[in-house]
């Protein structure tokens, strides 16, 4: 970590060495790891990292709930990031938080007490090179699959009563590991799905728990088996395939294509279908419990059965009906800063994944707000990309809402300006069919594209616009070719959140309005 590591890596000033972790920077192999319980293991927090990549070097720093590892390139480091951006990840069934250090690699030799990190880097590092092997020298040739060869699941759902997602199967599977990739698809009239785990071993013990299990109270049978093929090739990330290392790539208008490949490989057709015509068809989107709520923990080896909705009708249910029902438009956001929220702050923040329709902030629990998303499509959007961020100050949750649509108060219903409509509202992003907005949906970043810039506004005029919202600039420019463009750097993912809400449609002047949307580009 070059001269600026601390030589008192455990002793009292090194959060001030430190600090400048806490802000996310451009993006380093080194990555940062919070809020990590005392009693966690060198080798359990190696093997965050490893599904991504070598883990070359580690620093612990256990009195401070801290770790940072070194990943053997920029762009393992950068995938890992991306990946628990959407799937918060867990130490001891504890969250913890990862992000880009400032360092730019780790020289932990001379710092005390790193020894043991050492030993088990190494231990790690070769047990997880053996299984590796092992996985890319299966071939089909040589019969029944043993465990540990293959990380890739194939998931067979008997007994259809009710839809199963992508969204509850990645529940249930990341139980038992890190889900890398999923597809979905129907063959012989069976609702089919190949799941790539990060280790083939978290693919064995899948099967192993999984095998024969209900999703659902006497339906849903889950049929597991090791698939001949050793990687899988996602193209899209929709409803029907999606590729969590990936955020980047398009949703392919709901028609995901398979490689060649793999479609032979299982004898698909090259267009995975969906099992319901257009449907969203995600599980708590009908009223089922939150898959993520099964605890494999206290019934080990069992899924533990969700409870049918009140409103299901007895027996086996028509597809084309529940296709209907499961598409669900509004999305329940809790742990919202009371004091600083806003209908119109929540509007610009979710309408950077979809049309904001309605917006109520409850008037009783003014931690929760419900937001009323044009289509299920774009609510699902938006809870994949800003369920766990920060806002205000707080960590908030998205999930699906059990209603259909957000009422409007009566007239003369006390209300405090609580629930509005946004209808009509000229700042929708997504109105035009086609509009290139789709292609730019980002998730939340430190970095801002900015757009709609006047020819008479300069560098600082914004870096000063943004700085007295109360954000740190870090760094901006204009787009070479078009100086209505530009990007800045904010101090932190939490600030340009903050920016995005305060500065977009923003005046500055002859008839420009400030567009401010989440960048994949760093400065």
């Amino acid at each position: 970590m070059s001269s600026s590591t601390p030589s008192t890596a455990n002793g009292n000033d090194s959060s001030k060495k430190f600090k400048g972790d806490r802000s996310p920077c451009a993006p380093s192999r080194v990555l940062h790891i919070r809020k990590i319980p005392i009693e966690v293991t060198e080798a359990e927090v190696i093997s965050l990292g490893l599904p991504f990549g070598k883990v070359t070097n580690l620093l612990m720093l256990k009195g401070k709930n801290q770790a940072f590892v070194e990943m053997a390139s920029e762009d393992a480091a950068i995938t890992m990031v991306n990946y628990y951006t959407t799937a918060t990840p867990h130490l001891r069934n504890q969250p913890v938080f990862i992000q880009y250090s400032n360092h730019r690699e780790l020289k932990t030799d001379n710092l005390p007490n790193q020894a043991r990190a050492q030993v088990a880097l190494q231990a790690v590092n070769a047990m997880h090179s053996g299984n590796m092997t092992l996985a890319g020298s299966a071939s089909a040739s040589e019969g029944p699959l043993m465990p540990g060869q293959s990380p890739v699941l194939r998931i067979i759902v008997e007994n259809l009563f009710y839809p199963v997602s992508l969204e509850v199967l990645h529940q249930i599977f990341s139980k038992f590991g890190t889900v890398l990739k999923i597809i979905t698809f129907t063959k012989n009239n069976q609702f089919q799905a190949l799941l790539q785990y990060a280790d083939p071993m978290n693919a064995h013990h899948a099967r192993l728990a999984l095998d024969g299990q209900n999703i659902y109270n006497a339906c849903c049978t889950l049929r597991v088996e090791f698939s001949k093929l050793t990687s899988l090739n996602v193209k899209y990330n929709n409803d029907k395939s999606r590729d969590f290392t990936r955020l980047d790539l398009p949703s392919g208008d709901g028609l995901p294509i398979m490689d060649p490949a793999m479609a032979a490989a299982f004898g698909a057709p090259g267009i995975i279908s969906s099992p319901y015509a257009g449907a969203a068809g995600f599980a708590p989107a009908m009223g089922f419990p939150q898959a993520a709520g099964l605890s494999m923990q206290t019934v080990p080896g069992a899924l533990g059965h969700l409870t049918i909705p009140a409103s299901a009708v007895a027996g086996r249910m028509a597809m084309h009906s529940l296709a209907h029902t499961a598409m669900h438009s509004v999305l329940l956001v809790s742990n919202l800063n009371p004091d600083s929220i806003s209908p119109q702050g929540l509007f610009i923040l979710f309408g950077v994944y979809g049309d904001v329709h309605r917006v109520k902030i409850l008037f009783n629990k003014k931690e929760n707000s419900l937001i009323q998303m044009a289509d299920p499509t774009q609510a699902q959007l938006a809870m994949s990309h800003l369920n766990g961020q920060r806002l205000h100050g707080k960590v908030i949750r998205v999930t699906i809402s059990k209603h259909q649509m957000v009422q409007l108060p009566r007239e003369g219903q006390e209300d405090q300006g609580l629930t509005k409509d946004f209808s009509n509202s000229p700042l929708h992003r997504f109105k035009k069919p086609g509009s290139k907005n789709f292609q730019n949906i980002f998730p939340p970043s430190a970095t801002l594209h900015l757009s709609n810039i006047p020819p008479s506004i300069t560098d600082d005029d914004l870096k000063n616009l943004f700085a007295s919202t109360g954000c740190t600039v870090k760094a901006f420019k204009f787009f070479q070719k078009d100086r209505k463009m530009a990007l800045i750097q904010l101090g932190s993912v939490e600030e340009a959140i903050q920016a995005l809400i305060d500065l977009h449609n923003h005046d500055l002047g002859e008839n420009h309005h400030l567009r401010v949307s989440f960048s994949k580009s760093t400065i």
